[in-house]
Parts: C-alpha cells; structure tokens; sequence
C-alpha cells in the first residue's frame, strides 16, 4: 500500500510545511518589545522539568509547555503521528499513523526563534564551491513553520513557550475531513490541551502528545458514525523531536531493474551530461561487525515491535511473518541481523526509537500499509511503521467460509458438493478450519509485506507470475481443486520471504568490504538475479485498471494470467454448487449468506481483470542500455485473441445466472445486522439477482472496452496483425446478442441483462471526450450496425430489443436523457478499501 502513504505523506506535508500553519484560535505570538529576560532557571523554577535531547519544562499551574533550545542553528527531525484514530478507514485518521517529516533547524533572530526547514529537495552535493551551494539554496524556498518569543535566557540557551506549537493541527485533521466531505470541523482551543503523561524526554528524542477537539455543527455520517459525538471529536496528536544520525551512513542509489524506494533529489552540480536526478534507496542503518566476513553478527540489529494490543493468535502469526524477513538478511551475509519483539508495556508506541507494528482498528476493514520515517538528506530510514487494519483478518476469513462452507450439515438439497468437509466454526479466532487457516496465513503474509515497505521496498507485481517469489505483490488466496473437485486452501499464501526479497535485500542491506566498487557489486547483484527469473515490475497505482503488463498484475495467481481465469472460473462453479445455509453458523441470520455470497460471486473478479491485460498488452522490462534485455514485446495475436475468448465466457447466461435455489435463501437483511458489504439491488431490501448478473456483466464489458485498452488496440492493430478494436468490439457484440435466446424467462431476462450492458458500456466509451477519435468512431459505427440489426428485426422483435435500438438512435443525437446511466456499483472487494455505504 506505498503509494497510498506516499499520498497521505505529501497530504500531510503540505499541510504541515507549505505554509506557517496557525492552529485555529492559536496564533503564533508577536515579537515582544526588547526588555531583560530571566534566566533559564528562574522563569522554570517549579515547573516539571523533563530533561533529554532538549530539555522541557511542564507548568502545571498554567497548562503550558515551555522548550529550552540549546541547539541554535543545528538541525533535528521533527515528526508528526497520531497517537489515536478517529476510527473510519473512509476519512483515513488512524492510530499510529506517520504525518509529515521534516529536517528543522532553530535560528534566533533577535528576539525570537524561528523554527525553518531547508529544503534538501534541491541540493548541490556534487561541488565544494560555497558560491554554487547558495546559489542553489536560495533558489528554492525553504519554510518557516512557526515563530517563538523568547521568554529566558541562559548562556546561548534560550527558552520558549512552545504551547501553541504543539498544540495546533500539525496532522491536518481538520481538512482531511473536509476534503473527505464529511463537515468543517475547526479545532476548539478551550477543549484541547496537552497531554502530560505523554510528554517524555530521552538522551536522543523528545516526545511530546496533544489531546485536540475538532468540533463542527454540521458533522459527516461517516463521522457520526464512529465518533461518541459527531459534533465534537478528541483526537492525540504526537509531535517527535529527533537527534538526526550522525555521518556515518553512506547514501546508496537505486537502480530501476529492483525496487527500491527512497528520497529523489535534483543535484544542480551535476556534469552537464551526467543525469542531474539522485534516486537515493531509503534502507535502515545495518553494518557488519567483520564486513570481511562472509557472515557476521550486525554491529546493531533492525528489531520490529508488535503492537501488544494485537489479539492472540494473531499477534504470533504476525510476528511469525515478520520475522521471516531475518531469512533474507541471513541470505545477504548476516547472522541474527532481524528480529521480532512485542513491544513492552511500559514503552510509548509514539517513540520514534521503535519500528513499530501497529495492530489497526477501524469500523469497516481498509488499508494496511508500510510507512517510514526518512533523513531527507541521505535515505536514511529512522523509523519503520506499519499499521495493519483488523477487519482484514475478517475478510480473509469471508473468502474463506465461501470457498470452503465451514459449518458443515448440508443434506444435499444446496448443491452437488454441500457435504463439503467439516469444518468447526469458532467465535474467535482458533487453530483450525480451512477459512481459519486462510486468514491466519494472510496475516503472516500481510504483516511481512507491510514491513517489506518500511524496509525500502515497494510492489513487485510480476512476483505471482514467477512462482510467488516475493511478498511485495499483492496475492490472491491460491485456491487448488482436488481430484474429488472439492477445493483445497492449504497453500493459499506462500509462508516464507522470496528469491526475489532476498535480492532487493542484497541489493540495499550489502555491507560490501572496504576497496570494493559498490556499483560494480551491486549491478553484479541485480544481473545475477535477472539470470535466474528475478524480475521486477511496478505501476502507476495499485488498481491496474486497463494496465498494459501481461504478467504483472494484482490480486492475481498463475504463470499464465489466461489460463489462470479459467481455473478461477471453475474454482467459482465448484464454490456456487456447494453455497448453502452451512457458510454460516446456525443461529446467524440468514442474510448474512448475501456478504458470503458477494465474493464467491466475484471470485473471478481480480484474476479477469489480470487476464484482460493481455488484450492489447505487452511483457516490458525496466531495461537499461547495453544489459541484454528486451525492453517491450506485445502480446502474441493468438494469445490475445485467446484472452478474449476466455473474458467473453463470463458474458454467457450460464456464467452470470445465480442459481434459483441460491436466490431462495436470501432474505432482506435482518434487524440491525446490514452491516455487510452486499450486491447493488433496484429492489429496494430484497436481494436482486438481476442486479448481480448486471454488476457482473458491466465489470467484463468495462475491462474489455477498458479506454486505454481500446487505444492500445488501435495502436497495435496498426503496426501488426493484431486484433483490431473493431475485431474485439464484434466478438463482444456477436457473443451476447447472436445467441439464442433461453426458454427458461429468468436465463432469459439475464440475458436481457447482459445485451443491455454490452450496448451501455459502449454507449458510455464511445462519448467519452478522452477517448480518441479513432475509438469513438469505431464505436459509433458498431452500435450504429446494431441498431440497424435490431431494426431490421422489428416484425419479430420484443420491447427490449425496440428498446435498445430506439436508444441507441437516441444516443446518436445525444439526447441527454437517453445518455446511460451510471452502472451499479460493486464493493470494492479488495483485500484493501472499504465502502462507506451500509454503516446504520
């Protein structure tokens, strides 16, 4: 989930550090007039002093917070987090997690101090000309994020009333909320104050926490929905003020063939030819202790904390799965250089000392993700911190109890294979059960693949397509049929750190010995990998929604994407025939089979959408000049034209058709109990099974059709022999309206379904204005011939085909209100994502 921090990251710094920010009904105090000040001690005497990197001082009687800065002129970390949630994955405000990071530097001025951070996105490291570095530095602006009065004096120490520093909204709660349109909340001054028990001062750090109230007349649902108040929440806000390392960390670049994240950074003393871009890796400090040796003890150890808040057994599995990563630093030449610890009830999870693992509650399941605290100058990662949502364990185990019924019972009568396996069902989380075992694998993979983030490494998603060599893709359980046809969880997710996380490790972690040239080393590093099918691809975003990549996908299994979906396909028959009354327990409502349902519906949801890419896709590499690789290669013709084939069969009447004894089991959600994520339905609270076979038919046409797949296919249909857009939008049409129509009325008024969702989705690309005008006019001529078509049968015709014909000669005027409208909506059924919809 790295670009969904990176987001929240540049979110919170605009917030933080674009401009001065004044908390509301806080204001930065004015300079005061010249006169004598105390000393230090005099204008503390009977406060509580916490003395530590920078010594403060708590006054009780007043409620104020007073900072003695003895460091003029010499550079800190400053750190903002949350040290609670508002609870709405929507809004995205979570316990534990980071806010912004800057590097600060104190500069008195007179009277006052001003708190300023340079701006080290603009350098110039590549000179040891003064003249050239100003240049550079006053080119860019720098920011000045608050101003102090100074109040005591003592030596070159001075003292400042910090109160209001951190007491504003350093995290930008106030328009995060707005943004989400979910009210103008402003903070309420004489309900916030700060928080003295967890203002705390060490050798290194100093950590400070706020209790803040927002408060709105006019709060959001998704707000009145978590809050005790909608009209006035209380959040922590936690403020870190860090020693930054000290020069004996050595920067190291990236190179695009293995992921690496990291700081980018525009050198301007850079040769004329030489790239004036440096891609720093963001990787821990980590050193051997003999770096001759091929394996050495770590002269300090990377060690993880568990948030001890995590249930058992989830907290050993995940902490199990983090520690798989010692298995990559053991393979780099380490011994014991990883390790795995709960983090202590007496220490502050806010304390920037630990690299944490925060277990994350939120009222619907959303995002888990890996962020990191980075020294801006060089890479260096201070802190890693992850934040796993809760409710992902209870989605994993939804899969699970559809693919698997797990309440056993059945008799029979609920389908071919509804005497599957027993399997006990347990009210908390127990060490047995196939959809049991799914969610605690999940959790031992997941929690490895959020730390991979906070380690330095971002997505690979190729790695499903390459024999699951890496947890830095997103997975798809693996869902295996048996020879009796039953379906088989117990590989769902692979339980160990992968060849290719051994190699990105390698490639950041190496402590090479001295007189090696680390360039060489490391392109020896990643050239050896690429020789033995490492490879690594990564994307805009992590949706791939009409994304080119034939083998890299999301939420996806398979060497072969294509062949992968028809195993999904059946893997989807075997679930449905066997979907009864035991996928839940006895006692539960029986609506609750409507949220088992959604994703065994849409089993093959994420595996079409991986399939899809090779229709007008290409296998491409991070190549680079003279490494031997193929930079791009389109899809084989005949592999594209077998992709669609296979895509279209989720468009027949016996694919999208739920069964009728399935639809008998669903009631209207019961009292107080519609909390699930379910179908769209336009019959008001009965369960819609036309609504469904909608949902689903709309999804295939709109990744056939997909905008940047059309283009992709006019592009490519003109330099080869390819399949056209005009080949591909006639199989489309010929595989829904040229079949028979079905005897049986409820197949048939599926059927009706899925033609009217071929001729909208077409409708709605073919008058998108970003589309090119090669699409548009492809299918604009293509639904033009179908109207004809349907004309042409009006002797024998019916209502929905007059219907559809008189649309679509409508649509060629753009009667605005024959423009289809919007299609149902699906739940966003990732692992990750939330819908807001539904929340009572």
């Amino acid at each position: 989930m790295s670009s969904i921090i990176r987001r929240t990251a540049t979110h919170a710094l605009t917030l933080l550090f674009g401009t001065v920010v004044l908390a509301a009904g806080v204001a930065a105090p004015s300079s005061a007039q010249a006169r004598p000040v105390p000393s230090i001690a005099e204008r503390t005497a009977g406060m509580a002093a916490k003395p530590g990197y920078f010594n403060l001082f708590w006054d009780e009687a007043t409620g104020k917070l007073f900072w003695e800065i003895d460091k003029l002129d010499t550079e800190f970390l400053y750190q903002v987090s949350m040290a609670s949630g508002l609870g709405s994955n929507p809004i995205g405000i979570d316990r534990g997690q980071l806010g912004g990071t800057a590097v600060l530097v104190a500069k008195r001025t007179g009277p006052r101090v001003l708190l300023m951070e340079p701006n080290y996105r603009f350098q110039s490291r590549g000179t040891s000309n003064v003249k050239e570095k100003e240049a550079v530095r006053d080119a860019f602006a720098p920011s000045v994020h608050w101003g102090f009065d100074i109040v005591a004096q003592t030596g070159n120490s001075v003292l400042v009333d910090a109160t209001g520093f951190f007491m504003r909204d350093a995290r930008g709660v106030a328009e995060q909320i707005a943004a989400r349109q979910q009210g103008r909340f402003q903070l309420d001054p004489s309900r916030s104050t700060l928080y003295p028990e967890r203002i705390r001062s060490y050798p290194e750090n100093n950590e400070i926490e706020a209790l803040l109230t927002f408060t709105s007349p006019q709060p959001g649902p998704l707000v009145n929905g978590v809050a005790a108040s909608g009209e006035a929440i209380t959040l922590r806000q936690h403020h870190s003020l860090v020693k930054l390392p000290d020069g004996g960390y050595t920067p190291r670049f990236a190179d695009p063939r293995v992921g690496v994240s990291g700081p980018n950074v525009m050198d301007f003393a850079q040769p004329i030819d030489r790239d004036i871009y440096l891609r720093f890796v963001a990787r821990h400090r980590l050193k051997k202790k003999d770096p001759t040796a091929a394996r050495s003890e770590p002269v300090k150890p990377i060690i993880y904390y568990i948030d001890p808040g995590t249930p058992e057994p989830v907290r050993s599995a995940l902490a199990l799965g983090v520690s798989w990563w010692n298995q990559a630093f053991e393979a780099a030449g380490y011994i014991n250089a990883f390790r795995v610890a709960i983090l202590p009830d007496s220490a502050d999870p806010g304390d920037i000392r630990y690299n944490m693992v925060h277990w994350t509650h939120n009222r619907t399941r959303g995002y888990s993700y890996g962020a990191s605290v980075v020294d801006p100058r060089t890479g260096e990662i201070i802190r890693g911190n992850v934040n796993l949502g809760s409710l992902r364990l209870q989605q994993d185990y939804l899969l699970g109890e559809g693919l698997v019924p797990p309440f056993g019972n059945g008799n029979g009568d609920d389908g071919s294979h509804a005497d599957a396996p027993n399997f006990e069902y347990l009210a908390a989380v127990a060490d047995n059960g196939d959809a049991l075992k799914l969610a605690l694998d999940r959790v031992r993979q997941l929690g490895a693949h959020e730390v991979g983030h906070t380690l330095g490494l971002p997505h690979n998603y190729i790695g499903s397509a390459l024999g699951r060599n890496t947890v830095m893709d997103y997975p798809a359980p693996l869902v295996k049929i048996t020879p009796q046809g039953t379906l088989d969880l117990s590989d769902a997710y692979p339980q160990l750190i992968g060849d290719y996380d051994k190699m990105s490790i390698a490639y950041l972690y190496q402590d090479f010995p001295a007189g090696t040239d680390e360039r060489v080393a490391l392109n020896q590093i990643v050239e050896e990998g690429y020789k033995r099918g490492l490879r690594y691809v990564g994307y805009t975003n992590n949706n791939f929604i009409g994304a080119p990549a034939q083998y890299a996908s999301v939420w996806d299994n398979g060497a072969n994407l294509v062949d992968q979906l028809k195993v999904e396909i059946q893997v989807r028959k075997i679930g449905l025939d066997q979907f009864g009354p035991q996928v839940i327990r006895p006692g539960e409502p029986m609506s609750k089979l409507e949220y088992v349902l959604l994703p065994l519906y849409m089993h093959h949801r994420f595996q079409l959408r991986a399939a899809a890419q090779s229709l007008g896709g290409a296998d491409y590499t991070n190549a680079l000049r003279g490494d031997g690789q193929k930079p791009i290669t389109i899809v084989p013709a005949a592999e594209q034209r077998r992709a669609l084939d296979v895509l279209l069969s989720t468009l027949t009447v016996e694919f999208t058709a739920l069964p009728k004894r399935i639809v008998d089991l669903i009631p209207p959600p019961a009292d107080r109990h519609d909390v699930g994520e379910g179908f769209d339905r336009r019959t008001d609270v009965t369960f819609d099974p036309l609504a469904a076979a909608e949902a689903s038919a709309t999804f295939t046409v709109g990744e056939i059709i997909n905008p940047e797949r059309m283009a992709r296919l006019v592009s490519y249909g003109s330099i080869g022999n390819y399949p056209t857009l005009e080949e591909v939008t006639d199989k489309v049409i010929s595989a829904t309206w040229n079949t028979p129509a079905p005897s049986d009325k409820y197949q048939a008024e599926v059927q009706r379904v899925i033609q009217r969702a071929v001729a909208d989705q077409l409708m709605l690309m073919g008058m998108r204005a970003d589309n090119s005008p090669a699409v548009r006019a492809i299918l604009s001529d293509r639904l033009g011939k179908l109207a004809k078509r349907l004309d042409a049968q009006a002797a024998t015709n019916n209502a929905h085909r007059t219907t559809v014909a008189a649309d679509i000669r409508r649509w060629e005027h753009r009667t605005i209100a024959t423009i289809p409208g919007p299609a149902l909506r699906l739940p966003p059924g990732d692992p990750i994502g939330a819908s807001a919809s539904r929340q009572p």
